[in-house]
């Protein structure tokens, strides 16, 4: 079984490096292309917007749960690395440019829910621990652009494309080549157009599913903004030479060991109780981030985008993990599939309003508005508690 999760760990790393590849050469696609600054939005949008009409379509149709997942995953990451790929033809016209983002994007919905599916289908016991491995995973893989970015900063920015999509494309063959269907899989459901909301029936489910769609509001916005944040700072105070690739991809990819880390803390710790106390934190880091990115100390505020890094994804695994467990076993896969879906529409609102802040305001206080997510949800997942506890 060891085997087993490290093979799906391994694969959802390798085909999310996708998901953020053209986030990592927006300065190159600007300067080539002619487009505008703020073109982060709207290429970080395109690829949300994709992943959220991906997660209906896989929903609606029930896909992870009437077909093989493992199949499901391969099939999907050869095509998210096919699109992936094609951002390096000659001279792409922006629009083309983002709608090859949407498929990219359209495709990881594939990947990223139907790998969590999987790790559910093979592990009852110590799921959490699992999931903290397999979010663990698509954080590195995230971030792992940027880190290609680094190292290639003297080659041509389409090396980065290159290797992103021979990437996904080897994870999709890793994981059809040797991870078989899981022991808990319910296999033959029939079509129905409604099954994912079978789970929005239960009060556990809805509770996890509002709290993950509050930690939602606040993470993929700061993951697209950690390189504006920096480059931001370094405009500012220019006597330090700061490598904002480089340290986007540790600042983003620390995040992967958090979620580990909560992951085993969920062996031991109630798995909701430690959500709240990670999305609290998190909240609380957007509130004082105005302070710490107008300081003149690179130390004091990399320590900060470091902490902020690791809390804002800690609870990510705990959500994924309260929504499996509550979600009905015969509709699982659609169930994570459309709180993943909804999730990610948050996403587009939050980094849309946060480009559009950034661009008229100026000024690095605008990151509060990131508070608004953690704010309402840990306020409802303290209220559930206490109606919990108000029946016992």
């Amino acid at each position: 079984m060891k085997r087993v999760l490290f093979v799906i760990v391994l694969a959802q790393f390798l085909c999310t490096s996708v998901w953020f590849a053209g986030n990592a050469i927006l300065p190159d696609l600007v300067a080539y292309l002619n487009l505008k600054s703020n073109f982060l939005s709207h290429l970080t949008s395109a690829v949300q917007f994709g992943f959220i009409a991906g997660t209906l379509v896989f929903a609606l149709l029930a896909i992870a749960d009437r077909y093989s997942p493992s199949k499901v995953f391969f099939v999907s990451a050869l095509i998210a690395g096919t699109f992936n790929l094609a951002v390096c033809i000659s001279n792409i016209p922006a629009s083309a440019l983002l709608g090859l983002r949407f498929l990219t994007g359209f495709f990881l919905a594939g990947i990223y829910p139907v790998g969590m599916k999987i790790a559910s289908d093979h592990f009852q016991k110590g799921l959490g621990k699992s999931l903290g491995f397999l979010v663990g995973a698509l954080v590195v893989g995230t971030a792992f652009p940027h880190f290609l970015k680094s190292l290639t900063a003297e080659l041509p920015w389409r090396f980065v494309i290159y290797l992103t999509s021979a990437l996904s494309m080897i994870g999709g063959v890793l994981m059809i080549m040797l991870v078989s269907d899981g022991p808990y899989r319910k296999s033959g459901m029939a079509l129905s157009l409604i099954s994912f909301l079978s789970g929005f029936k239960k009060w556990q489910f809805r509770s996890a599913a509002l709290g993950y769609f509050g930690h939602m509001w606040e993470l993929y916005t700061f993951w697209a903004f950690v390189p504006v944040i920096l480059t931001t700072w370094k405009n500012q105070f220019t006597a330090v030479d700061l490598n904002v690739p480089l340290f986007s991809f540790l600042i983003i990819g620390s995040g992967g060991l958090a979620c580990i880390f909560s992951g085993l803390l969920s062996q031991v710790y109630k798995v909701k109780t430690l959500a709240t106390i990670f999305l609290f934190l998190s909240g609380v880091c957007c509130l004082l981030s105005p302070w710490f990115m107008n300081q003149n100390s690179i130390g004091l505020l990399l320590i900060f985008l470091f902490f902020w890094g690791l809390v804002v994804i800690a609870d990510s695994p705990l959500f994924s993990t309260l929504v499996a467990q509550h979600a009905p076993e015969e509709s699982r896969g659609a169930a994570l599939t459309i709180v993943n879906s909804i999730g990610f529409a948050i996403t587009i609102v939050s980094i849309q309003l946060m480009g559009t802040l950034t661009s008229v305001l100026n000024t690095q206080k605008v990151y509060i508005v990131l508070a608004i997510g953690p704010i309402v949800g840990t306020l409802t997942l303290l209220s559930k508690n206490e109606s919990t506890n108000n029946k016992h």
